[in-house]
């Protein structure tokens, strides 16, 4: 077992930053992750102002897997996620689909029991704790941790959970993973561009799949295989996500694009993960009896 502290992170994935551990296949790995604002949310009286936007979304990693290399994928199995200290939630002007009406800052630090979310107000949230990011180094330039894309990063996909397998593709030699942004609970679209965000201990195990080409993240939650895509706009993430099941249904029921299709259009899922960071982040998802296995 290895631990990576949460005073190593970044704020950027990266090919060029170096490796704070490297794992074999197999490893298990307890990452220790900073809330999105890093921590700098003490009170709910503090002043937005205050923040440094440079300090957002921290990722603790990198850490390189052996033998990784360009073509391949690594699978990310989430054991556990334990989230520590306070929730912090916010709601700032122009940010989320609400920016342009939000015209004042509004900031809440919520209690977090084993069983609920003091949210206030006299309404109590489901404790549901997930990873908004979560991914390797791009092939290319750097991507700032608030980013998504094939790489993984902050997709904000609610089912990376506690019990789930993240695929993710490797562009660079050891892959590169980091993780943070952990959420206590968070909804679909995160609309206002903050779930409940909180420290956590993260717990995953890791393993290398050789010769396992994929282009975008893959996730088994739940008892469905997803395709998680991030693009400019809903549409054409869409359309990316449905064709990736679309062709993996194709191949392990032996059917044709279209008869593919239309199974996919009686029984998919197609769900919005966040609509709030630089590109949007969708999942679409199918019943793993019909999908490729792994």
């Amino acid at each position: 077992m290895y631990n990576i502290s949460a005073k190593n992170f970044v704020f950027a994935m990266s090919k060029e930053n170096p490796p704070m551990l490297t794992v074999p296949s197999g490893s298990t790995l307890i990452f220790e992750t900073n809330d999105a604002l890093d921590g700098q949310i003490r009170s709910a009286g503090q002043s937005i102002e205050s923040l440094d936007w440079e300090r957002v979304n921290p990722a603790t990693g990198p850490v390189a897997i052996e033998g990784a290399m360009p073509g391949d994928a690594i699978k990310v199995m989430i054991k556990r996620i334990d989230i520590s200290g306070n929730g912090v939630m916010a709601a700032i002007p122009g940010f989320g689909v609400f920016g342009d009406e939000t015209t004042s800052a509004s900031l809440e630090v919520m209690s977090i029991y084993e069983s609920h979310i003091a949210f206030g107000h006299g309404i109590n949230l489901p404790y549901r704790p997930m990873l908004g990011v979560i991914g390797v180094a791009p092939a290319d330039d750097p991507i700032p941790c608030g980013t998504p894309g094939s790489h993984g990063g902050n997709m904000d996909c609610k089912k990376i959970a506690p019990g789930s397998h993240l695929y993710l593709p490797v562009f660079c030699p050891g892959a590169l993973l980091a993780m943070g942004d952990a959420h206590a609970c968070m909804g679909d679209g995160e609309i206002m561009g903050t779930g409940v965000e909180a420290p956590a201990t993260v717990e995953v195990e890791v393993e290398l799949l050789c010769n396992f080409t994929i282009a975008d993240p893959l996730l088994e939650a739940d008892g469905f295989l997803y395709s998680i895509v991030s693009d400019d706009t809903l549409e054409s993430a869409t359309k990316r996500a449905v064709a990736n099941i679309r062709d993996m249904v194709a191949k392990k029921m032996n059917l044709d694009n279209n008869t593919a299709g239309m199974l996919l259009s009686a029984i998919g899922e197609l769900e919005i993960c966040q609509v709030v960071d630089p590109l949007v982040t969708v999942r679409f998802g199918i019943a793993k009896e019909y999908a490729l296995s792994f």
